[in-house]
């Protein structure tokens, strides 16, 4: 591989692919609105260009830089979080934007489509998750998920590109959403506010957006075409615990305030990936422990 297009790249995975293709010398165009607020995480550099362009404009982007790139990357979403989560209509235009994103990809002479897929896919689950794990999305966005998966290869085919599709379970790292549990946690913490928590009973699998990278990288030079990947660590523990090293951190004199909050409906209790596929296929293993990547995100916080 020796360029890509990004589109949806100003979010953790997102940026912290720009800057571990970067540093593996690998062109890099990046589709963004022109007027974004988070446009500034795009390093200035001479192997990254920005064309601006939204979900809404990518249907008519046209290739006006006489170039070819080599894989492109689906990242862009909207109503991700929230009760646009379940907003039908909004979901419903995320499908029909990621297939336009598969023909953008082909004037822009890509052979690969990665797609970003999601936990939400597969709904509740009390096992390891991997690609032929059954999928029961309970949301709106699981099941606009799900379906983009399937639609985009399929057209991806049609149009004679590789496909790959990587649902990424709970990635944390700088430029993350303020809304995350890591983000919001972190923030009130240096605010001297108490965080009110569930019981944190979860077991959870937390992964680093540079190791996130790392595998789209990976992925991108020699995952298999027409595969489901699972992102995340391998590894779960209680979410509990993952709070207590942001504290210990961020701000060990702060009390936690564990149980203050109840589970949500249909709470997801078990959360880990089966990453063996993206281990043998392209050689994938996480670097960087949850502790390290806490501090990474605090040493751009006090930038």
């Amino acid at each position: 591989m020796k360029s890509a297009i990004v589109f949806g790249a100003t979010g953790a995975v997102g940026s912290a692919l720009v800057k571990e293709l970067l540093d593996n010398n690998i062109e890099v165009l990046v589709l963004s609105r022109a007027n974004s607020q988070r446009l500034d995480v795009i390093p200035k550099h001479p192997l990254v260009t920005i064309i601006d362009c939204g979900l809404e404009t990518i249907e008519k982007l046209e290739n006006t830089t006489g170039k070819d790139y080599d894989v492109f990357y689906h990242f862009a979403w909207a109503g991700t979080t929230g009760e646009a989560r379940n907003d039908m209509q909004l979901q419903k235009m995320n499908l029909k934007y990621s297939l336009d994103a598969v023909r953008a990809a082909k004037r822009f002479g890509c052979s690969t489509f990665i797609g970003a897929g999601s936990q939400a896919e597969y709904g509740r689950s009390s096992e390891p998750l991997t690609d032929i794990t059954i999928a029961k999305p309970e949301n709106g966005y699981g099941i606009a998920k799900l379906c983009a998966g399937y639609t985009t290869r399929f057209l991806a085919g049609q149009l004679e590109m590789r496909h790959i599709w990587v649902r990424i379970l709970s990635v944390y790292g700088p430029n993350d959403g303020a809304q995350s549990m890591v983000m919001s946690s972190i923030e009130k913490l240096k605010q001297g506010i108490k965080p009110k928590l569930t019981k944190g009973e979860q077991m959870w699998d937390y992964l680093y957006s540079g190791d996130a990278a790392r595998a789209f990288r990976l992925l991108g030079e020699r995952g298999r075409d027409g595969e489901i990947y699972v992102l995340g660590s391998g590894k779960a523990r209680p979410l509990k615990e993952y709070m207590e090293d942001i504290r210990d951190i961020a701000a060990p004199k702060m009390e936690l305030d564990i149980g203050a909050v109840p589970y949500r409906e249909n709470q997801v209790m078990y959360l880990c990936a089966d990453i063996s596929k993206l281990q043998n296929d392209v050689g994938f293993n996480p670097e960087t422990s949850f502790r390290d990547g806490i501090k990474e995100i605090l040493k751009t916080l006090n930038t």
